[in-house]
């Protein structure tokens, strides 16, 4: 039975992200980044300002109200679910299996990605609602239904959004925590399963405002406490950053570089390696962030739309950046150890994921390497728990209702447990999928709705003087 779930799933899974949808993604992002002028390039002081920049004068943090959710809080949500084990282990295995050119694709993908963020965002603070308790409510649910008037679409987008939060927003993560705290530190997945499902259901059961809460702490502590970590293996192997950065620009565009066989894959593979491990790591397009930045007490929807924009940057161009080249830099992804050409792919069989990143910490830190990679998986996965436990719920409570939402939390919490102590291949596969299947309608609103998301950014342009 399984069997036969497995060989369907790789048969959808190769459609949702074969070539059609690498190019719907990037093809939605390129319209965009044209349509405004090359936004990301030409308005980088702009978005920059209106989010990093405003945490120092405070004015991201400020409220109208003491239950409601800043801009700042709200974005802590978003990348504690998009910085997860695939800016530590997805970066590796995309250049295992793609080679260092799969990381330039990572960028482009993201660069593109970042106006697909932007846009969908946008139309979310377009679309969005007051809910009973007062809070703002949104995501692409309410513009498929209220703007692209389809509300099967919307049902189809929640439907695979709670299946997805079941698979990469717990169970794939959960099993990422018990796998790394069993193999560093021999603590037993059992026990990991039920202090993760105790704190998990500590923050989740406090709603929205508890998650941003913890988020605001975390996401920050987490990423200074990874970046400190590769900064340093980055300058103990500094001499190589100029090679390391050649070798990602030449075996992006080297027909060749997969030539060897069974061992390579070439150019085509890098793109799509890079493309969708790129997309998976940001989830730009997916419309997953537009139900939390939705929520933000916010009242320019262009603004919070480049709270999105900033999201992806960081996600991909900083954090997945950091990991690959300290993978490169390292020495630990050497071709040559294996018998190959310098530039070709390693088979994700030899060493890949976690492991291979936590060889290149370990030539700095020794022993510590990995239990320092543990700890941030650790960190990244729990942080990717709390974000995607927020949508899985508003998607639960947009298909069923209000009163859904208690036993979705208590299935939630359950399901995290579980992913503690289980195999888990298939719930891997299947999270892919279900990412995919979120991204289509998603992509057919934000494109249908296209000159509402430019008109608003029209607006925005007048009403600032920009």
């Amino acid at each position: 039975m399984l069997d036969k779930i497995a060989l369907m799933n790789e048969m959808v899974r190769a459609f949702v992200w074969g070539v059609p949808m690498l190019v719907l993604l990037t093809g939605t992002g390129i319209y965009f980044t044209v349509r405004t002028g090359l936004f990301q390039v030409r308005y980088t002081g702009l978005w920059l300002r209106k989010t990093l920049l405003s945490c120092f004068s405070g004015a991201a943090r400020r409220t109208s109200s003491k239950n409601a959710v800043s801009p700042f809080a709200t974005m802590c949500t978003a990348l504690a679910a998009t910085v997860g084990t695939g800016n530590i282990a997805g970066v590796a295995t995309a250049l295992t299996i793609g080679g260092p050119g799969a990381v330039f694709w990572m960028w482009v993908s993201a660069f593109f990605g970042m106006m697909t963020a932007f846009a969908e965002n946008t139309l979310g603070m377009l679309y969005r609602e007051r809910g009973p308790d007062g809070a703002w409510r949104g995501g692409p649910m309410l513009y498929l239904k209220n703007g692209l008037h389809s509300p099967f679409l919307a049902a189809a987008f929640a439907l695979f959004c709670v299946l997805a939060s079941f698979g990469i927003g717990n169970m794939s993560q959960c099993n990422s925590i018990a796998s790394g705290l069993s193999n560093v530190f021999r603590v037993p997945p059992p026990a990991t399963g039920l202090a993760t499902a105790v704190l998990l259901g500590a923050v989740m059961l406090g709603g929205l405002k508890r998650i941003s809460r913890v988020t605001e702490a975390l996401v920050p502590f987490m990423a200074l406490f990874y970046m400190a970590g590769a900064l340093a293996v980055l300058w103990h192997g500094r001499a190589a950053l100029p090679q390391a950065c050649g070798q990602i620009v030449a075996c992006a565009f080297d027909w060749q570089a997969g030539a060897g066989g069974v061992l390579g894959y070439g150019m085509a593979q890098a793109i799509r390696i890079g493309v969708s491990r790129g997309v998976f790591s940001n989830e730009a397009g997916l419309g997953s962030s537009v139900m939390v930045h939705a929520a933000a007490d916010a009242k320019e929807p262009c603004e919070q739309g480049m709270w999105a924009v900033f999201e992806v940057f960081f996600d991909t161009i900083v954090m997945c950046t950091v990991t690959a080249l300290v993978i490169l830099t390292s020495g630990v992804y050497d071709a040559a150890q294996y018998g190959l050409a310098a530039g070709t792919p390693l088979l994700a069989q030899l060493q890949t994921g976690a492991a291979l990143t936590a060889a290149a910490f370990s030539t700095v830190f020794g022993p510590l390497g990995g239990g320092f990679v543990a700890v941030s998986l650790v960190l990244f996965a729990f942080s990717t728990l709390l974000g995607w436990s927020y949508y899985g719920q508003r998607a639960a409570e947009y298909l069923f209702g209000s009163r859904s939402a208690p036993l979705y939390k208590a299935l939630f919490i359950a399901a995290a447990a579980l992913g503690c102590t289980m195999r888990l291949d298939l719930a891997w596969a299947l999270s892919d999928t279900f990412n995919g299947l979120m991204a289509l309608p998603n992509l057919v609103g934000v494109f249908a709705l296209r000159r509402e998301a430019l008109a608003e950014w029209r607006r925005y342009r007048r009403a600032k003087d920009i």
